[in-house]
């Protein structure tokens, strides 16, 4: 499966068109994977590559349409795009800035508003210099903010996009209950990352572009560093985090092991931690907002937890808007899919658990398969 049905990318063309419109906007220009992905469909892993630049105009009226190398023609063209331009890239003198321009110039009105995404979490995939050049050709249009339409259409998820973020998380439960095939006390903590993600992949992942962890005695020191070849040992706390990809769509959420026995202050700590998760699954419900979920974690792990946000959102990134934290005051709605993920301190270093859910009308459902509060014992 790749692309959704046409039907899909026209009717989130359609919500962008009607936002730009009360925002005085004539097009929207976009650079980033997920975006040109959001209204077209076009899924390839070739964006790893930084040298070719890809852009794709959502005018006021009609599809959406593509100025990308012509290396991507012929898959952009299996999409529902039909207005397809192309250059030979990389072009060192000219990288598609001047067939950027000229495509600009003929779908916008010289007085237009051009809306470029400029709230946090967003980036512009363009040499600088190339955008300066971009703005100089199309004066006296002008290039603006996108008056956060790509956050608000991208943060309410279709069913489509929740079925497809709830495979993923399928996929991910499948793997995580057989972890006890691959991790045991003397197994490195880098091999158990490599067969784990060969565990992704054999239960029906794409790609598993994220995995992160830790382990050590009776917790872990983070959970971003890179897996080393220290051996697992009785006493140790295992943790995998996973963001693996189905058809486009991210799952993210970890699971938590004990090596042998778990000592006390580790099963209270994995109590609370499932606790705390529940809060949040039951704050969650439309008109609450992001933080509503933080305050509710936060009271459970007792206050002032220093792990910054409790929480994002997910789906064709494997972080999106918003964050629960105390500021973010983003109201909750139906279709809105979001990781709950509370951390808490243990003598060890500390311990993270995180699930998936999706907002619906009447409060929230798990996406991924729900932790026992009992920490499983390897």
């Amino acid at each position: 499966m790749n692309g959704f049905d046409r039907a899909e990318y026209a009717a989130r063309t359609a919500r962008a068109q009607a936002m730009m419109d009360r925002a005085g906007l004539a097009a929207l220009l976009l650079t980033t994977e997920p975006e040109v992905r959001y209204f077209t469909g076009f899924l390839t892993r070739f964006w790893e590559s930084p040298t070719r630049p890809w852009f794709l105009v959502v005018p006021a009226l009609g599809a959406p349409v593509a100025v990308i190398p012509s290396i991507g023609a012929d898959l952009m063209g299996r999409t529902w795009i039909s207005d397809i331009r192309t250059w030979s890239a990389p072009d060192l003198a000219d990288d598609g800035v001047s067939l950027l321009s000229d495509t600009l110039a003929e779908l916008v009105p010289r007085d237009g508003a051009i809306g470029l995404p400029d709230g946090h979490e967003t980036h512009a995939r363009m040499p600088l210099a190339d955008l300066d050049r971009l703005r100089a050709a199309l004066a006296p249009r002008r290039i603006a903010g996108d008056a956060g339409i790509i956050r608000r259409l991208r943060m309410v998820k279709s069913p489509a996009e929740i079925a497809r973020i709830e495979a993923a998380c399928a996929i991910a439960g499948r793997a995580f209950a057989r972890v006890p095939e691959i991790a045991s006390a003397g197994a490195s903590l880098s091999d158990v990352f490599r067969r784990f993600q060969i565990l992704c992949l054999q239960e029906g992942a794409d790609w598993v572009p994220y995995l992160a962890g830790g382990a050590g005695p009776g917790g872990y020191a983070d959970v971003i560093s890179p897996a080393t070849p220290a051996p697992l040992a009785p006493g140790d706390v295992l943790m995998l985090d996973t963001g693996l990809v189905r058809d486009g769509y991210f799952c993210d959420f970890d699971r938590n092991w004990s090596i042998g026995q778990p000592a006390p202050a580790v099963q209270a700590a994995h109590r609370r931690l499932v606790e705390a998760t529940r809060a949040g699954f039951e704050a969650a419900r439309p008109g609450a907002t992001a933080a509503d979920l933080y305050h509710a974690m936060d009271q459970v792990l007792g206050g002032g937890t220093g792990a910054g946000r409790l929480g994002h959102g997910l789906g064709m990134s494997l972080t999106e808007w918003p964050s629960l934290i105390a500021d973010d005051h983003t109201v909750l709605e139906e279709g809105m899919v979001l990781t709950l993920e509370p951390g808490i301190a243990t003598p060890g270093g500390i311990l993270v658990h995180e699930e998936n859910i999706v907002v619906t009308p009447g409060g929230a459902r798990y996406l991924s398969p729900p932790s026992e509060p009992e920490i499983a014992v390897l």
